[in-house]
């Protein structure tokens, strides 16, 4: 290393505060080191990252829906919430690249069989942050219903086993999102 590094990396000022894929504002929460970018699904990486953990293995678990997939649907605007998923067609599917009637059949099937979940694998495959699998599953054993959950408050979440203030401010914030 040299002896006189000069001055520290500046990631906020290199990239004028704002996320270099949508332009929104970037943010640092107190004691973090990571910027994230405050965005959320308007940014198209995050919904990205967002949708290829929505239909991973241990969330959904929607065989045939990967990355390359994603980022096909996500850049031709055909999917902008995990919803959307749902929406999809064969007509569509069969004419992405690299994605024949076969294929599309599979994923089609593969999305249908993802309706049949647990509460706890729909709750983890949402990316709340601060919210990881078994969180998921204390969240889905005490509220026992999706609709219990999105109207429970801050107070409430926190009588959930190993939910704290951080994580119920994470749901709530995740959850009062129209």
């Amino acid at each position: 290393r040299p002896s006189d590094p000069g001055p520290p990396f500046d990631l906020r000022a290199m990239l004028g505060g704002r996320c270099p894929v949508c332009g929104s504002a970037i943010a640092r929460e107190e004691g973090e080191a990571d910027w994230r970018c405050s965005g959320g699904l308007f940014c198209p990486a995050q919904r990205k990252q967002a949708l290829i953990h929505f239909a991973s293995r241990r969330a959904m678990d929607i065989e045939g829906l990967g990355e390359k997939l994603v980022e096909q649907l996500v850049d031709s605007d055909l999917v902008r919430t995990p919803a959307d998923i749902y929406r999809l067609d064969l007509p569509t599917l069969a004419g992405l690249e690299r994605m024949a009637e076969k294929s599309a059949s599979n994923l089609l099937a593969a999305i249908e069989k993802s309706k049949q979940t647990t509460l706890a694998r729909f709750i983890f495959s949402l990316g709340i942050r601060n919210v990881g699998e078994t969180t998921a599953k204390d969240l889905a054993r005490y509220f026992g219903s999706l609709e219990l959950l999105l109207a429970a408050d801050e107070a409430t979440l926190m009588q959930v086993c190993d939910v704290g203030p951080v994580v119920a401010a994470s749901l709530r914030l995740f959850l009062g999102e129209p």
